[in-house]
């Protein structure tokens, strides 16, 4: 009986879509050699080869670009309605992968993971925890988390937190060597730790409004960081001033361990949402998750039981 192709056409779609046989493999949890051995098997068996390899990438050949439009979304299809079926089981089951923000992923969706993974054992979820920017479609996301003001146009977006805010804030042994900001302005002459963008790989441009006017301020220091948490280390220990969101910021405020300054020029923003393709109908799995990230909003979640 002659084997289904299906498998190796995953594993080709997989290596494809990651550009790395090693993201790949740990994706489909096989080993490289493994992967590699199929791939090469589809290529003999289809007499045209579908990935070109160097040392450093892994990219679709012309014939492999063909395969990958036109099998990948068929394949898409299948793992949807096969994950739908899951509604005919007493409790919901399945896989959920997101992609959130470090602050996102602490702040909205660990607290509302935690009492639905207890409630729904037979649903697993994998995060991956960056502040890059992903294409959730073409690297098989089913959400996710990120404010309202980064969201593409042609996603469903749902809010799952109220507004935030960015707070200027400095240690109390920093402000005893330098004066206070009155203004934003006052900044460049401060020492500032910056935020490096993973995705554009720039530094953050520090933005201020006041009475409907938009102010950015580019500032310097020392120190610069990619992740919020190390630059609130770095506060605390009174190295310079940091732009951090309020929620981070309020107990350490509140025990005095931190001051925040020109709150008058941050005004609240749009808070996250949770998104995803219009075109994806979502798995009984991922309503669970929705119904538990939406009770910011004084929604109940669903019980076991009645959440078919």
């Amino acid at each position: 009986m002659q084997r289904s192709p299906l498998p190796d056409l995953a594993a080709f779609l997989a290596v494809a879509r990651e550009r790395s046989f090693t993201r790949a493999a740990a994706r489909l949890g096989v080993s490289q050699s493994a992967l590699s051995h199929t791939i090469r098997a589809l290529e003999e068996r289809l007499g045209v080869r579908l990935l070109t390899r160097t040392t450093r990438s892994v990219a679709p050949t012309e014939a492999g670009e063909r395969l990958l439009q036109s099998v990948g979304p068929k394949l898409d299809e299948i793992e949807a309605e096969l994950a739908a079926l899951t509604a005919l089981r007493d409790t919901p089951a399945g896989h959920i992968r997101l992609t959130a923000s470090e602050h996102a992923f602490r702040t909205v969706l660990w607290p509302a993971l935690q009492p639905m993974l207890r409630a729904y054992p037979d649903i697993s979820v994998e995060v991956v925890v960056e502040s890059t920017f992903r294409d959730i479609v073409n690297d098989r996301f089913d959400a996710g988390v990120r404010l309202g003001e980064s969201l593409e146009q042609d996603m469903i977006a749902v809010p799952i937190s109220p507004a935030m805010r960015l707070l200027v804030v400095g240690a109390p042994s920093y402000f005893a060597r330098h004066p206070k900001p009155l203004v934003p302005h006052d900044l460049t002459g401060h020492c500032c730790i910056n935020m490096r963008q993973q995705t554009s790989g720039g530094l953050y441009v520090w933005e201020f409004e006041k009475d409907g006017h938009p102010l950015r301020v580019r500032v310097g220091g020392q120190l610069t960081f990619n992740s919020s948490s190390v630059i609130l280390d770095a506060c605390l220990a009174g190295f310079g001033l940091g732009y951090l969101m309020a929620d981070t910021t309020a107990a350490h405020c509140d025990a005095g361990r931190l001051e925040s300054v020109l709150a008058d020029w941050s005004p609240p923003f749009d808070g996250y949402y949770l998104y995803y393709p219009s075109r994806r109908q979502p798995t009984p799995a991922f309503q669970v998750l929705l119904e538990y990230l939406r009770q910011k909003e004084g929604r109940r979640p669903p019980s076991p039981s009645l959440s078919r």
